[in-house]
């Protein structure tokens, strides 16, 4: 009966199911530090400070999840216990899956100037008007920061150009405006008194962080010339998305006017 029992026994008794199970923990943890410090900040329950620490403490779970589970695994290939060898594989997999995001957004941050106004104009920036009190409310100055910036811009994005669309003023005008809706912005002010301008708001989905776009449409020898200028309220550097705004609304335009 003993010889029988000894036979029958799980390699390893109950260690490397505990194993595995801890990675998971540490995973759902994780997943939830790295979910919830958004809605936190947005919810103000957490300072900006504060939620980014819960960010980082996120990450410092994600990767004790993978130790574990790669611990787990190890230990479950030694016992031949394929059950626990599956669980730290899911546990493993489903980390990296989940750090991913935050990785990719912090190596873009590394590379990204320290720049949070973007224009396609350097030499002379669309102005905010009616966004001006809630800019002159937020950290970030309502007037372009200036040459700094421009030359820093110049060397990380050198794409960043106005487009030209050989249309009517109406057309662009138009379709101008239905990208701004089709990007999810919100309509500050559209203005075509002297200058053709349209002012919205962007609201990031994580963290609800509010940047601000102007769109500026002046008419030349050949058609419309559109420059954009998208800046930050907050914060010194933005890891690229006010960049990343401009191209993904020409795109909209593109499509609008195509």
């Amino acid at each position: 009966m003993s010889a029988l029992y000894r036979q029958h026994r799980q390699r390893g008794g109950r260690w490397p199911t505990r194993i595995a199970g801890f990675s998971v923990l540490l995973l759902v943890l994780a997943a939830l530090l790295l979910a919830g410090a958004g809605p936190a900040y947005r919810l103000d329950l957490l300072t900006l400070g504060g939620a980014f620490n819960m960010l980082r403490l996120g990450g410092l779970l994600g990767l004790g999840a993978i130790a574990i589970a790669l611990l787990a695994l190890l230990v479950a290939l030694l016992c031949r216990r394929k059950h626990v060898a599956w669980t730290s594989l899911f546990a493993m997999a489903a980390t990296i899956a989940l750090l991913a995001i935050p990785w990719t957004y912090w190596q873009r941050a590394q590379t990204a100037p320290p720049i949070h106004d973007i224009t396609t104009d350097l030499e002379n920036p669309p102005e905010f008007v009616a966004l001006a009190p809630a800019r002159e409310a937020a950290p970030n100055a309502v007037d372009y920061p200036g040459e700094s910036f421009a030359r820093r811009q110049r060397r990380a994005y050198p794409d960043i150009q106005p487009r030209h669309f050989p249309l009517p003023l109406a057309t662009v005008r138009a379709a101008a405006e239905a990208a701004v809706l089709d990007m999810g912005w919100e309509i500050a002010d559209i203005s075509i008194d002297t200058v053709d301008t349209i002012e919205a708001t962007a609201t990031t989905r994580w963290f609800g962080f509010k940047d601000d776009v102007v769109i500026r449409l002046t008419q030349e020898a050949d058609g419309i010339r559109v420059d954009v200028r998208s800046a930050s309220r907050l914060g010194r550097g933005d890891a690229g998305a006010n960049a990343q705004r401009i191209h993904d609304y020409f795109d909209a335009l593109e499509r609008r006017t195509g």
